[in-house]
Formats: structure tokens, C-alpha cells, sequence
């Protein structure tokens, strides 16, 4: 039996050979290490020299792995990400080069101005005034000190336009704020852009606003407030979808932001009743569309564009659908409101065109036109009113039955019948009155001729008389083109006594 002794002294007897030969594995590896730590930096600094910036950042990555205490890793890295236009990833790495070299002065100075470039001017100016006093190149010092003169005049111009703001002039805030951003220093200054965008909502000026708040939701990776103020203001510009679409990111961000969800409902509510309302016009489903809007103008009565947005489309289902007063009425109230809305002008006319009031349907169209030359519809309809004015001016078939544009072909022959009857010639004995009867009873004769012939009503209604050779372009349509259908055995030139025998058909 082996005592444990013995075996001691046989493992203590070996320690110093197998130490000896980890020494020489961890060295190899060491040594392997660094080789490989030093390639990637070659070869990463060779692909950034030629351009391929995304391939130098693998081997920048790897160095860094390799060695996490190499400071040259992670400034040739950082070096990569402000060259792609990473500058948030870019940060980091030269503070944590600054932490392992802290003599760098490139890498401090780069760091500087980044800062400056967020905003963060104390930081920035720390930075710049360390450069200073570590015996730096020519070229560097002039750089910080150009960059503190400079994060100088920011801080002062700041600290105007904080005081203008609090004093509600927010032209001067926002004036001194374009300063700011002029420098080119601060573009990243997330809390200067919210502040101007705050002085142009107060001024009125909402696009420039916008563009603010889109470039702080970029800038701040978490920046609901940002997302939040751009729902609300392009829902209060009547900008419905794309209100929807940015109180969406914000809760992405924060699904349990109160007011991003609670304004987040609203615009879903009010987005879907109106998709819904023009899916309805397309379908034609006027009445229903009407209604559907009726129900935008409950769902959002304090924002005034939905409410003048559905009475324009209102405006527009009601002359669609031949409901020429209503439709006048509407149409009305919008441009009251908006005079030069052009859809109300047009929707407008087509309702006075209904309601035969030719001369007020022209006055709409050439407003429309002053304000939409190219509209092929504006044009169209502005000629048709004309020629509708011109023919009313003659004869109008539907007056001299007193039917409606809109009667069906069984209106059109009760209200003949009833006409013929009155003005039959034989009911009258007295030669004037008998002369005057033939000349109404072969007017409305015609007007039932023109009014249920399909082809010829189409022509009549688009202004073109079918029965008078002037509007036959020089053709000699006679006036009783197929037979005179009212009566039978009546020569309208001839004379003697009349044997009428009706027709009515």
C-alpha cells in the first residue's frame, strides 16, 4: 500500500516541470494573441484607408475582443463608426479610450466635439481645456481653442433664448435658437430643438415645428414626448393618418404611455369612421356616407378642419346624389368658412346646375378655375353650364312639362297627358286663343318627344337642342323627326278646321 506521503512528494517533485510548461502554453497564447490583435489592425486600418468601411469594422471589432485593453482598437473603431456616420456608437469608444490613455489628445478632442455637437457643452469645453494644457500639436490646439471660442457663444446664445421663451417672445427665442444651429456645432442638441419647436407651436408656424420634433424623435432613441407633440399636431392640422402613425411609434417606445394611448384611440376612432365614409362614396352609398360623416363632426367637434372636412365630403355625397338643396346648403357653409375650396366650389355648381340656376353654377366654375386651371372637371362642367344657360334661354323641354332634371319616363308622360289635355286647340273657339293653344301644344309635344327618347334627352341635357337645326351643326333635323306622336291627322301649317285624335303614348 502507497502512502499518501510518498504520493505528495512525488506530485511536489514534478510542480516546477509542469509549471514551466504552462508558462510556455499561456505565453504562446499571449504571444498568439497580440499577433492576431495586431493584424486586425492592420488590416482594418488598410480596408478604411480604402473604403470599406464595413469589412475594417469586423477587424476593429475583433482587435477589441482580442484585446479589451488596447486603447488604438477602439480609437481605429471609433475612427469607423464616425466615418459610417455613427457618431452615438462613436462616443463610447473614444471615452473609453480617453479612460485607458487619458494623453490622448486626438481622441479627447474628437470626443470634445461630438459633445458640442449634442449639446453637452460642459463637457465639451472640459475636454477642449485638457487638450490645451497637454502640450498639443499646433494644429490641435488651434482646434480646441477655436471650439471653446465657439461652445462660448452658444452658451451665451442659449441662455438669451431660455430668457426670451420665459418672457413668451418666442420670435426672438426661436431666432436666437437658429443661431445656435447655424454654428453647425449643436445639429445634435436634442433640448434646443424641442425649445424651438415649442416657440414655433406658439407662433402659429407648424411646419417648421414638425420638422423640429422629427429630427429630436431621431436624435433621443426613447423620445416619446417628441412622437406625442407630432401625433397631436398633425391631428389638430386635420392630418388624421399621419397623426396615427406617430402616436404609434411612441407606443412602440412605451405601450403603457397614458397619453399617447388615450389620444392613440381617438385617431383610431376617428381614422376608421372616415376611411369607412369614403369606402361608402365609392360604393355610392350616399345617404349611408352622409351619415358616416354626421358621426366624424360627434367623434371630433372642437377640431375644426374634421368638421369642415366632412361638410366638404357631405358637400359632395348629397350633389351626387341629386339632393341639389341640401346639397347647396352644405356646400355653402363650407366655403363660408373656406372660399377657396375648390371641391365645394365644383360639388356646388353641380347642385345650382340641378336646380337650374345656370348663371350662379358658372359663377362657382370660373372661381374654381382661378384656383385650379388644369381641371379637366372644372372645364367640362363650366361649358356645360353655359350651354345649359344659353338653351334655358330658348326653350327648356323639362319647364315646358314642369318636371324636374331628375323625372323618370312615367313623370315625363303623366305630366304630357295632362298638358295635351289643357291645351288641346279644339278646346278653345276664340282664333287668338286657338293660335296661341297650337303653338303650346306642339311645344309640348316636342318636349315629350326629346324628354323620353333616350338618345335625344342625353344631347338636351348636356346643352345640345336635337330639335333645332342651329344646334345640329348646320343640319335640317325637321321638328317632327319620326312622326309627331302627340296627335294624329293634325297639320301644325295648315288651316281649316282640326281633327285631333290622341295618341298618347
Amino acid at each position: 500500500m502507497v502512502s499518501i506521503s510518498h504520493v505528495a512528494r512525488k506530485v511536489l517533485s514534478c510542480m516546477p516541470f509542469v509549471l514551466v510548461l504552462f508558462d510556455l502554453k499561456y505565453e504562446g497564447v499571449k504571444c498568439g494573441r497580440e499577433g492576431s490583435v495586431e493584424s486586425h489592425l492592420e488590416m482594418g486600418k488598410k480596408l478604411l484607408a480604402a473604403g470599406q468601411l464595413a469589412d475594417a469594422l469586423s477587424h476593429f471589432h475583433a482587435a477589441v475582443d482580442g484585446d479589451p485593453k488596447n486603447y488604438m482598437a477602439y480609437y481605429r473603431r471609433a475612427t469607423v463608426y464616425l466615418a459610417m456616420g455613427k457618431s452615438k456608437s462613436a462616443l463610447p469608444d473614444l471615452s473609453r479610450v480617453i479612460e485607458l490613455k487619458p494623453d490622448f489628445t486626438s481622441a479627447r478632442l474628437q470626443r470634445g466635439n461630438l459633445l458640442l455637437k449634442q449639446g453637452k457643452l460642459d463637457e465639451a469645453e472640459s475636454d477642449f481645456k485638457k487638450v490645451l494644457k497637454s502640450n498639443p500639436s499646433d494644429k490641435e490646439q488651434k482646434e480646441a481653442q477655436s471650439q471653446l471660442t465657439k461652445s462660448d457663444e452658444i452658451q451665451r446664445l442659449l441662455a438669451q433664448a431660455h430668457s426670451s421663451f420665459s418672457s413668451k417672445d418666442y420670435m426672438t427665442a426661436a431666432r436666437l435658437l437658429v443661431n445656435v444651429f447655424l454654428f453647425q456645432t449643436c445639429v445634435w442638441d436634442v433640448a434646443s430643438r424641442e425649445l424651438r419647436a415649442e416657440c414655433f407651436i406658439q407662433m402659429g408656424e407648424m411646419g417648421k415645428a414638425i420638422s423640429d420634433l422629427k429630427a429630436a424623435s431621431k436624435l433621443k432613441s426613447d423620445n416619446t414626448k417628441a412622437f406625442y407633440k407630432l401625433s397631436t399636431i398633425y391631428y389638430n392640422l386635420g392630418d388624421h393618418e399621419m397623426s396615427l402613425n406617430e402616436v404609434r411609434e411612441c407606443l412602440k417606445l412605451d405601450p403603457d404611455h397614458k397619453q399617447c394611448y388615450s389620444h392613440y384611440k381617438q385617431v383610431k376612432k376617428l381614422n376608421k369612421q372616415i376611411q369607412s365614409a369614403e369606402e361608402l362614396i365609392q360604393e355610392k352609398r350616399y345617404e349611408d356616407a352622409v351619415s358616416k360623416y354626421e358621426a366624424v363632426m360627434k367623434t371630433e367637434p372642437n377640431v375644426h378642419h374634421y368638421s369642415l372636412h366632412a361638410k366638404e365630403r357631405i358637400c359632395h355625397a348629397l350633389a351626387q346624389s341629386q339632393q341639389a338643396s341640401r346639397a347647396v346648403s352644405v356646400c355653402s357653409e363650407v366655403l363660408q368658412s373656406d372660399p377657396e375650396n375648390v371641391n365645394a366650389l365644383k360639388d356646388r355648381a353641380e347642385a345650382y346646375v340641378q336646380e337650374e340656376q345656370y348663371e350662379e353654377a358658372i359663377k362657382d366654375y370660373e372661381t374654381a378655375s382661378q384656383h385650379s386651371e388644369n381641371d379637366r372637371q372644372i372645364k367640362e362642367g363650366l361649358e356645360r353650364a353655359q350651354r345649359l344657360l344659353k338653351q334655358s334661354q330658348k326653350r327648356d323641354y323639362y319647364k315646358i312639362l314642369g318636371v324636374k332634371r331628375t323625372a323618370q319616363k312615367k313623370e315625363i308622360i303623366k305630366a304630357y297627358r295632362k298638358l295635351a289635355q289643357q291645351w288641346h286647340p279644339d278646346n278653345f273657339k276664340d282664333p287668338e286663343e286657338k293660335k296661341k293653344a297650337e303653338k303650346k301644344f306642339i311645344d309640348i309635344a316636342q318636349a315629350k318627344e326629346v324628354l323620353t327618347d333616350p338618345e335625344m334627352r342625353t344631347k338636351f341635357d348636356h346643352g345640345e337642342d336635337p330639335l333645332d337645326p342651329e344646334s345640329q351643326q348646320g343640319g335640317h333635323h325637321h321638328p317632327f323627326h319620326g312622326g309627331f306622336h302627340g296627335f294624329q291627322g293634325f297639320n301644325p301649317f295648315g288651316s281649316g278646321s282640326f281633327n285631333f285624335k290622341f295618341g298618347f303614348n
